[in-house]
């Protein structure tokens, strides 16, 4: 297995976790640039952001694909708004926005992710093997025979610990954890690295392929 790299939110930026065989090297960069720096020798890069948005009303079809998919557990996707509602500065401006031009007011989580989606979105040429994936979605491809239980529970982090060990030996991956991250930002960064896996082999799903209002590939790989 060559080297790839999952990435999923942290407090003030990302937690990267590159993984290759029985080794997992983590990290926690302030910003989208900076994760670009430490995984430019990975194959493929999962981020658990949207890629990409509309400049109108429209919905992502990864988004409505992704949820679909969920099922049950639909309620972890957070549809991307319009550029014009993420770029308000604070969250009744951003409803305003998001009502004149889709007809509903978006969440306070959604707003609070506002600055992740743009700071992915001010990179100018982003490579081609940086993809969009959802955690959540890959721990269920990956253990498809459990009912995953909310993450923030012993339970639920027990259940993605359990699942991700059929990838990834847990002694390895969670034995130098980095300073900055949340434990529930763990397993979601190795669940993007397994994605991200599967697009640098050739075998990831694709949802909802379309482009955003800039011309740039907008989808979801599994």
């Amino acid at each position: 297995m060559v080297e790839v790299a999952g990435v999923d939110g942290a407090p003030g930026g990302w937690v990267v976790a590159r993984v290759r065989p029985g080794a997992v090297r983590w990290d926690v960069v302030p910003d989208a640039a900076a994760v670009l720096s430490v995984t430019a020798g990975c194959a493929a890069v999962g981020v658990d952001i949207p890629l990409g948005v509309h400049a109108g009303a429209a919905r992502r079809a990864c988004d409505v694909e992704t949820a679909r998919r969920l099922g049950t557990a639909r309620s972890s996707v957070f549809p991307a708004p319009p550029r014009e509602v993420l770029t308000a500065p604070d969250h009744p401006t951003a409803c305003e926005r998001a009502r004149t031009s889709t007809g509903r007011a978006i969440s306070l989580q959604t707003f609070h992710i506002a600055p992740r989606i743009l700071d992915w979105d001010a990179v100018p040429d982003r490579p081609a093997h940086v993809v969009e994936v959802h955690p959540e979605l890959s721990l269920r491809m990956l253990a498809p025979d459990v009912t995953f239980t909310s993450k923030k529970t012993a339970r639920g982090a027990g259940q993605r610990i359990a699942a991700l060990a059929r990838w990834v030996d847990p002694a390895v991956a969670l034995a130098d954890l980095p300073t900055g991250a949340r434990l529930d930002d763990i397993p979601d960064a190795l669940a993007a690295a397994w994605s991200a896996q599967r697009w640098a082999r050739g075998t990831a799903e694709v949802l909802g392929p379309e482009h955003d209002d800039r011309g740039r590939p907008m989808f979801v790989a599994v």
